[in-house]
């Protein structure tokens, strides 16, 4: 029996299911985040009570209190809750889409509502995957609102690692920016979020169980970094924020901080990459003009 029919019956009653969390992000928790994203060139940060919070930062207001006799293999929570038990052993955080209305600001009372829109089964290079949409509303007390489209991806684990195709870096880069990259950044930002995904800290784990050449990189933490990037250089606050994983990045290579500026203004193509010129998260950026 193939993967698509034993999920027909299971899958299509996630569709539609709501769940609303409370949270917020203290002036400790922010200092944390602060101090697991934060390098020679980026910005100074105020994490006073009150003050705004940066872009995306959002992401760490709602950690998961799952207890261990509920977590998988993964380290992740198991499926079966919120998300569908689909009958994949790998789960990666695929990409999104960000609208921004107004700014967070540390210690603000969060409120996010996620619900799922779809799951959609595909056939990719390395088989059968699983295509999950959650669409969440965060609001803020002090009236911000972020609306979000969140995309996971679940697969098989393969017998080896086999990378993706690489996606080259643009050209005519506005910025290149190094950030070293290497466990104790991992441990920390993992810390920060409440993320207890292995292969981001157990290197025994991410090679032999998930066959990874070393510990994986965050994708949330790949896209913080780029988007604060982004706005240092173009002095503009975001309104829209649009991302990709395109291939994984490790935590025994320093990572690049690029981005183009659109000819047509009022957007820039921004990611990270290595040294060897591909992209490992494909964004833009754009803000308001006029």
């Amino acid at each position: 029996m193939s993967a698509a029919s034993l999920m027909e019956p299971d899958y299509t009653a996630w569709i539609g299911r709501t769940e609303t969390r409370e949270g917020g992000v203290t002036p400790n928790l922010a200092g944390m985040l602060d101090a697991a994203v934060g390098h020679d060139l980026s910005q100074v940060r105020d994490v006073s009570p009150g003050m705004v919070l940066p872009s995306l930062w959002h992401w760490v207001a709602f950690p998961e209190f799952v207890p261990m006799s509920d977590l998988g293999e993964d380290g992740h929570p198991a499926l079966g809750g919120f998300l569908p038990p689909l009958p994949f052993r790998r789960r990666m955080w695929a990409g999104g889409d960000v609208r921004f209305n107004g700014r967070f600001r540390v210690g603000e009372r969060l409120v996010k509502v996620s619900t799922i829109r779809a799951v959609t089964m595909k056939e990719g290079a390395t088989g059968k995957m699983a295509f999950v949409t959650v669409d969440h509303v965060t609001t803020g007390d002090q009236g911000g609102v972020v609306e979000e489209e969140q995309n996971i991806v679940y697969l098989d684990i393969p017998r080896s690692f086999r990378p993706p195709k690489q996606i080259s870096v643009p050209e005519r880069l506005a910025y290149d920016e190094r950030v070293p990259m290497n466990e104790v950044r991992l441990f920390r930002f993992s810390a920060a979020t409440y993320n207890a995904h292995r292969i981001h800290y157990d290197l025994p784990y991410a090679q032999e169980v998930e066959k990874y050449p070393a510990l994986v990189v965050h994708g949330p933490m790949q896209a913080t970094m780029a988007i604060e990037a982004a706005e240092r250089h173009t002095g503009c606050a975001p309104a829209r924020f649009s991302y990709r994983v395109v291939h994984p990045m490790f935590h025994d290579s320093d990572m690049r901080l690029v981005g183009a500026l659109d000819p047509a203004g009022g957007a820039i193509e921004i990611g990270t990459a290595t040294f060897e010129d591909y992209l490992g998260l494909k964004a833009r950026m754009e803000w308001k003009t006029g």
